[in-house]
């Protein structure tokens, strides 16, 4: 038996019901004006074009090598790709939520005997409810839903960035104990011939004990940096290892095929002891030839970019989610209003006792109508309810201008880092060519007998200590430099117009389940452009 309205109250409420949504709570306006210093608002743009692949300017293509693969292989980078596309289907649940709700089919058939007959029964029906959007509950769902995706999608660019810069600083870290090292390498020949010219003097009664115990110590000290060196370099090569997603062996063929080959001429400067006298037959300032750390080739003074910075993917992650936040305050505001609901059923149903299920009459039926409920009394749960997203959202909002903070924070960090180290660079090198000089006349006059032991042993310390700490330095500001770029929000645009998951991994779940078109490839390419 179909319920029967008034046509025209039955009509009236169908248009008011279809005519759209007015969605509730407060529309997204932006964050507002960002903290950042007012002079990077009115200063000129930065090249993106090299910012974005900021580890050419090293030309080195070792490290090129290191950050294709890492874009590759990284496991962190896939996970954020597979959660690219856990959103996505958040994403079309919400969607789903503004069609109806429920369509189901149900059905059933038992028959029973009595002392008279048998009676049977049989139903089948469809069922159908739907939820009209009127407050705009669902449609507030799909915004934050859609603006998580976009998060996400941050998030993965994020990751990037972060995990090319942690592989080019490893890289760096390696670089430098490999010059650390073969700085180290060329002091302890120099320093094993002034310990044995030392010996021979001292088997000839020249000088004392203490002097060949001394030049012994220095040697060993010496001796015993390399294996702390070696440690530090094995560590780099094992982290690079780990963001490849790949084992030590196949990181070390890489760097091995890229290093620079390093030929020790010692002997240039350390010729063979005669009668206990050094040799010296080369200048000083070659010293120097060791040149392992790629170094990049950046302007610090350049102006900063407010529109590159704003940019930043962990920037944009925060945007998205104050903006999801605040999506959620009109969802949460929706359920304080009634809601209208349509619902239907076509079923065929019967009971009688002429024991055949398909005999009795007027089995066939239909129902539609309007239904409305409405939490009239709810305590004040809805409301506070709603005061609870309302603060999640100013949460947001701070940990938005936060976010802002930092990042301005570690561009400072990294200019002013950058800055300074390349000013400690060149006054240590002058260290270095001061050192070598004194060393060179310490040995010359030490043979002519004009200084005695203890000032050659001096000098032989200090070159080792300096030529160390210039290597150090110079892998500092390659580190600052790396660190510059990442500030700014560098290298996660290789990525753009290219699929966030791996053909592998994408055939591999569609073998598993169905994702329809979700996991082609036209669908898992990344925008062009942050929205």
């Amino acid at each position: 038996m179909i319920n029967k309205l008034p046509k025209l109250g039955l009509s009236a409420l169908t248009v008011l019901m279809l005519s759209g949504c007015a969605k509730l709570g407060p529309d997204f306006m932006g964050v507002g004006n960002p903290p950042i210093p007012e002079k990077w608002k009115h200063e000129g743009k930065r090249n993106d074009r090299a910012i974005a692949q900021w580890w050419k300017t090293f030309h080195d293509p070792t490290l090129n090598t290191l950050v294709q693969k890492t874009y590759a292989q990284n496991l962190d980078i896939k996970s954020a790709g597979l959660r690219i596309a856990q959103a996505r289907s958040v994403l079309g649940i919400s969607e789903g939520l503004a069609f109806p709700q429920a369509q189901s089919i149900s059905g059933s058939a038992s028959s029973s005997r009595t002392g008279v007959s048998d009676i049977a029964t049989a139903g089948l029906n469809f069922d159908i409810g739907w939820e009209m959007d009127i407050w705009g509950k669902y449609a507030r769902g799909i915004e934050s839903s859609e603006a998580n995706l976009y998060a996400s999608v941050a998030s993965y660019n994020n990751i990037m960035v972060s995990v090319i810069a942690e592989v080019a600083r490893n890289y760096i870290n390696y670089r430098t104990s490999e010059e650390r090292l073969a700085y180290a390498k060329r002091n302890v020949l120099i320093q094993e011939r002034v310990t044995k010219m030392t010996e021979i003097q001292f088997n000839s009664g020249n000088v004392s004990e203490l002097d060949m115990q001394q030049s012994r110590t220095q040697l060993y000290n010496t001796r015993s940096a390399i294996p702390a060196i070696e440690l530090t370099k094995a560590k780099a090569r094992n982290a690079m290892a780990l963001l490849l997603g790949t084992d030590s062996r196949e990181v070390t063929k890489i760097l091995v095929s890229g290093s620079k080959k390093y030929s020790d001429s010692t002997t240039k400067y350390i010729g063979q002891e005669k009668k206990g006298v050094i040799q010296i037959k080369e200048s000083s300032s070659d010293l120097l030839n060791v040149a392992m750390i790629p170094q990049a080739r950046l302007n610090p003074y350049n102006k900063i970019d407010a529109g590159l910075l704003m940019r930043r993917p962990d920037i944009k992650v925060a945007e998205y989610r104050v903006r999801s936040n605040n999506a959620l305050i009109g969802a949460s505001i929706a359920e304080l209003y009634p809601s209208f609901s349509l619902f239907g059923n076509i079923g065929y149903n019967t009971n009688n006792a002429s024991g055949s299920w398909v005999s009795g009459s007027n089995a066939l039926g239909v129902t539609v109508g309007p239904s409305f409920s409405w939490n009239i009394f709810q305590y004040g749960r809805i409301k506070n309810q709603i005061r609870l997203q309302d603060a999640v959202f100013e949460e947001s909002l701070v940990n938005y201008n936060k976010t802002v903070l930092s990042a301005v924070s570690e561009v400072s960090d990294a200019l002013e880092g950058y800055i300074w180290t390349k000013k400690q660079q060149v006054e240590n090198r002058k260290a270095v060519d001061a050192t070598v000089r004194a060393f060179n006349i310490s040995v010359i006059q030490y043979n002519d007998g004009l200084v005695n032991y203890q000032r050659l042993l001096t000098t032989v310390e200090k070159l080792t200590s300096t030529q160390d700490r210039y290597a150090t330095i110079k892998g500092n500001l390659s580190i600052n430099a790396i660190l510059l770029y990442k500030a700014l929000g560098g290298g996660w645009q290789i990525s753009k117009g290219k699929s966030y998951l791996s053909a592998e991994t994408a055939e591999r779940m569609k073998n598993t389940v169905d994702w329809g078109k979700y996991l082609d490839p036209e669908m898992t390419r990344l925008p062009e452009g942050m929205q």
